[in-house]
């Protein structure tokens, strides 16, 4: 009967402690997104922007795509970010020539190669750098 009592007072504790170590990760990873814009101010989001360099769009854990291009961050966050990490490597199907919201979107695991999700994501968002920021 002990032994019943403590697996069970043990599943209990770890049920607890999942939800609040997925809460801590996500809270880093808005901590590390809230670093990676500072000093740059959010403008009007779009579906779709245009992709120059494809080397430049990377997985941000726990938010979404980045993309940089000269000083401003296109930034598309997932609609569920808890999904993504940063071994994810996203394998775009584009339909014309430029990055849509609705192109069909999957990553790959960088390490093992495997597939490892689909990818949703929200309009593009530009950050861009404030006048004081760059000029500093």
């Amino acid at each position: 009967m002990l032994k019943a009592i403590t697996v069970s007072a043990a599943v209990a504790a770890m049920a607890l402690a999942i939800p609040a170590a997925a809460q801590d990760r996500e809270e880093r990873a808005e901590q590390a997104f809230a670093e990676l814009v500072e000093g740059r101010t959010a403008g009007e989001p779009q579906s779709c922007i245009n992709l120059f360099s494809s080397n430049r769009l990377r997985v941000e854990e726990n938010v979404g795509l980045v993309y940089e291009r000269g000083d401003t961050l296109w930034v598309a966050r997932a609609q569920n970010p808890q999904n993504l990490d940063r071994w994810d490597v996203p394998v775009i199907e584009r339909y014309g020539s430029r990055l849509c919201r609705t192109d069909v979107m999957r990553t790959i695991d960088r390490s093992s190669g495997m597939f490892s999700g689909v990818l949703f994501i929200d309009d593009f968002v530009p950050y861009t750098r404030n006048e004081d920021e760059a000029e500093g």
